[in-house]
């Protein structure tokens, strides 16, 4: 059934290119379009600025990038991104919004793993990551790697975008029903109220006691378009569990946890993870926050699957304990059920995952 707002699905957002919302010159990748977004790509340069900006409300990026613009890289033959530097990469993909739809975007599920932090830019934006009702022009995605030096290229795909007609958040009492319904999370007492559904960290670890990795520091480069590539130890120091149950983050290093909950996006849902939460600590616990439908659903080849958590600490060690709260789960509706959902239709590369390393990382 058909409803008249929420999340745009893969049909949706296929028409809009055929009308003319969503332009390229180069033909789309086969997979790009996903049941809830749409996968932006890197276009021909990069720009090397001194610092992360916003435009505001009466500049373009362009003009604004001007005054900080270090220098100039070529991607179509690739070129590596170092870490601690800032660039400005223009999208392939060209947007003239209707009026009644707005957009917004996060980092890749492989893009958030492997700690680059991007956030996408439109013209005469006072925020990141959101596009206006009606929006026309370019858009430009802000790329910091943080622990790997990466190499990508024009076409390489770090971020996506979601569109929505409307207010499409599902309110607490909405939220309720659809857990008793359909179990969205499995936990014996969910936590749920009117910032969405509670996530808390598992630090008992699988049966080898693992529960997680930290990035290692001056390793080597990671191309984001390959897979299994890299050897997880060249790259990650495993952390196991010695009996307490709890873990120090060490200010400004880079962790893959996961969820103690197992996650279900029911087919006509999205979900999207709250990436900061000052309520429960000093940490950022989610880069990549978007959960496509079908996301640990049974139909799709899921039976609930955790949620890999992307954690850095600010300013301070923290420590976190087995059960913690870390952040929230968002629960939108879709205006239409997708054609194909996340696992089983599109080959996701998480959809059953527990802790797991992004797809670069030969298991």
């Amino acid at each position: 059934m058909s409803k008249e707002y929420g999340i745009l699905n893969d049909a949706q957002i296929a028409a809009l290119f055929a009308q003319g919302g969503i332009s390229c010159e180069r033909r789309l990748d086969e997979d790009q379009i996903q049941p809830a977004s749409l996968d932006l790509r890197l276009g021909k340069y990069a720009w090397r600025v001194r610092a992360s900006f916003l435009p505001g409300k009466d500049s373009t990026v362009i003009d604004k990038m001007e005054r900080f613009l270090l220098h100039k890289i070529d991607l179509s033959e690739g070129a590596v991104l170092e870490t601690g530097c800032v660039y400005i990469v223009p999208v392939l993909e060209g947007f003239k919004l209707p009026e009644n739809i707005s957009a917004s975007a996060n980092p890749k599920s492989s893009t958030g793993r492997l700690d680059i932090f991007t956030r996408v830019i439109a013209d005469n934006a006072q925020q990141f990551d959101m596009v206006p009702t009606g929006y026309e022009g370019p858009l430009y995605i802000e790329v910091s790697p943080r622990t790997f030096p990466i190499v990508a290229r024009t076409g390489s795909r770090l971020s996506q975008i979601r569109f929505r007609t409307g207010e499409a958040v599902l309110d607490r009492d909405t939220l309720l029903a659809l857990h008793d319904a359909e179990t969205l999370v499995a936990a014996e007492q969910p936590n749920i109220d009117h910032r969405g559904i509670a996530m808390s960290i598992d630090l008992t670890g699988d049966k080898d006691g693992l529960v997680g990795y930290r990035g290692k520091r001056h390793t080597g480069v990671v191309d984001v378009d390959k897979k299994a590539a890299c050897s997880v130890l060249d790259y990650w120091e495993p952390i196991y569990n010695r009996g307490s149950q709890d873990i120090v983050l060490d200010p400004d290093e880079f962790y893959i946890l996961v969820s103690r909950e197992a996650v279900h996006v029911p087919p006509n849902y999205a979900a999207e993870m709250v990436p900061f939460d000052p309520l429960v600590g000093e940490f950022r616990v989610h880069y990549a926050g978007f959960f496509d439908p079908g996301f640990g659903h049974a139909a799709a080849g899921g039976t609930g699957a955790r949620a890999v958590l992307e954690v850095r600490s600010h300013e301070v060690p923290f420590i976190l304990e087995h059960g913690q709260i870390v952040g929230r789960l968002v629960y939108e509706h879709m205006m239409e059920r997708p054609k194909a959902l996340y696992g089983a239709d599109l080959k996701s590369n998480y959809q059953a995952q527990g802790l797991k390393l992004s797809k670069h990382f030969a298991s």
